[in-house]
Formats: C-alpha cells, sequence, structure tokens
C-alpha cells in the first residue's frame, strides 16, 4: 500500500492505493480465483481432472487459468476482442481453452456480456464440466475478507473510507464485510461507467473500462454494504491512469484509473483529516496494445 502524493490536490485527506498487482498473475482476481476452485473442490462441484468453465473479460480468466493449471484442472474461458490481447495470450499461456465472442464496435454492453455469459452455460453442461459463474458465485465474496484485513492492518485501524470499481461487486462486498467488523462507520464507495450507470439507476450503455460495468445490476450486488455511488467515464479514467504513470509511477489499468478518480473526489471533500483507501487492480502491463498508453 502506498499514499498518492502528486495527483492529491491540497487540504484534501489522504489517499492509499493498495498494490494489487502484486497477486501472483498480477490482479486482485487471483484472490477470488483461488477461494472459487478451493470452494467448489470441498463440495464436490469440481471433481479431480474436471474442466472449469467461466466467462470473463480476462482478468478473472487469467487468475482462474493459474489455479487450474497449479491444481490439474482444465480450463475454458468465454472471452471477447473487445478485451485486450494481453489477456487472451495470457490465458492460453497458462494451458487455458478460450472461445472469443466478437464484439461490436470495440465496445463493452450488457448484451455482450449476457451473450459471453449464455456461451460459458452452455459449455458447462458437458459431461466433467463446472461452471463457475461469477456473478452468481458466493465463494468469490470469501476471497476478498484477507483483503479487508490486510487494509485495516496497514492503515492502522485508520481509514474513513473505502472506494472500489464494480464488476461483479465481490471485491467492493468482501472487503466492505471485512471493514466493518472492525468499524461499521467507514464510508464505502462503489464506482461505475458514467456511459453505463445502472447502479446509479440510469440506464445501460456502453464504456471501455475493461472489468467493471457490466451493463446490469450484478445479480448478489447488495446495496446495503454501500453508502455511495460515483460515475466515471471512460475519458476520466483513462486520463486518470496516465497521470498515475507519468507522476506518481504507477503503472495501472482503466479500472483503477476509475478508483482513484473517485477516491479523490471523496478524500476532497471529507477533508485533510482522512484517509481514504483504494485498488489498483491490476498492472498496466496488460493494456499496452489497447492504446491507453499511446501518445501522439
Amino acid at each position: 500500500m502506498v499514499e498518492l502524493h502528486k495527483v492529491v490536490p491540497p487540504r484534501s485527506g489522504r489517499v492509499l492505493v493498495k498494490l494489487e498487482w502484486a497477486n501472483p498473475t498480477g490482479s486482485m482476481k487471483d484472490r477470488m480465483g483461488k477461494a472459487v476452485i478451493e470452494g467448489a473442490e470441498s463440495d464436490g462441484r469440481l471433481r479431480p481432472e474436471g474442466t472449469v468453465v467461466e466467462y470473463t473479460g480476462g482478468t478473472t480468466g487469467i487468475s482462474l487459468a493459474l489455479v487450474c493449471a497449479a491444481k490439474g484442472y482444465r480450463f475454458h474461458a468465454v472471452f471477447s476482442d473487445v478485451f485486450s490481447r494481453e489477456k487472451l495470450v495470457t490465458m492460453r499461456a497458462f494451458g487455458a481453452q478460450v472461445t472469443v465472442i466478437p464484439s461490436r464496435g470495440s465496445l463493452i454492453t450488457e448484451k455482450l456480456i449476457r451473450e459471453m455469459i449464455e456461451t460459458s452455460k452452455a459449455l458447462s453442461r458437458q459431461p466433467d464440466h463446472w461452471w463457475a459463474d461469477q456473478l452468481t458465485n458466493h465463494d468469490a465474496l470469501k476471497g476478498y475478507f484477507p483483503l479487508g484485513e490486510e487494509i485495516w492492518s496497514q492503515t492502522g485501524g485508520k481509514i474513513g473510507a473505502f472506494v472500489q470499481a464494480v464488476g461483479s461487486a465481490h471485491a467492493l462486498h468482501g472487503v466492505t464485510r471485512a471493514l466493518w467488523r472492525h468499524n461499521p462507520e467507514i464510508h464505502t464507495v462503489a464506482v461505475e461507467p458514467a456511459e453505463s450507470a445502472v447502479l446509479s439507476g440510469h440506464g445501460t450503455g456502453s464504456h471501455r473500462i475493461e472489468g467493471i460495468g457490466i451493463g446490469f445490476v450484478p445479480p448478489l450486488w447488495d446495496p446495503g454494504l454501500v453508502r455511495e455511488i460515483q460515475t466515471v467515464s471512460t475519458a476520466e479514467a483513462q486520463a486518470m491512469a496516465r497521470r498515475l504513470a507519468s507522476e506518481e509511477g504507477l503503472f495501472a489499468g482503466t479500472s483503477s484509473g476509475a478508483n482513484v478518480v473517485a477516491a479523490l473526489r471523496v478524500a476532497a471533500r471529507l477533508g485533510p483529516e482522512a484517509t481514504v483507501v483504494t485498488l489498483l487492480v491490476d498492472s498496466g502491463l496488460r493494456y499496452v496494445s489497447t492504446g491507453l498508453y499511446d501518445r501522439q
């Protein structure tokens, strides 16, 4: 965990970021990947030498591919060309079979996500296949309890707010539950794309922030674990990701940029005595091919 300095305006609260790229595959999803597979092993849903099937924007798929490779399972990912090529190559490097669903206009939409879900569901009906179905998988939530405990410990319990972008909502909810065991007054903030702000009550839309904003309310979304919802546009998230690299020396992806945009707003409102924590979800190395860091 490190403190941001140059992107934080004067008289604002402290903003701390947890560097989740330090996990084995370079993202926070390693936490949930391990929890999901071990949960399925424990109750017999996943049998020895079975095949795990999952729809993914790539980050969860990479984590599941790693765990499956280490434990001796096959892994079949349903992916789309809207997401970065680095993610596709990395899943295949870990031995995954990947079905790629074409996108329209290289945009993340509800229709695309639902097609990926239905395709993976159909594939999972084959013998000895198990569907991870991350959006409805309660084990995924448990994978983030330790992350919440780490944040509490690393801040010495001095945390006023936690900010996290929502895809499945597992990271936000898991960390919140862990933090609220210590202090239920911690302010929790969900972040979603401004172009598809369904949690805020607006219509579904298209955007380019990989890993979040699925275009519909996640099945396990619990509004009781969220005190505020912030919307961040694709352009704002991309601009902040570039600033984090050039001004703070922190190389992260677009959803991490969205997290920091929202965290800065919260820190400015809470004032200089507050400490706001958010996540740098993964490394910018996963997005080099997307043009995020291209300079004119």
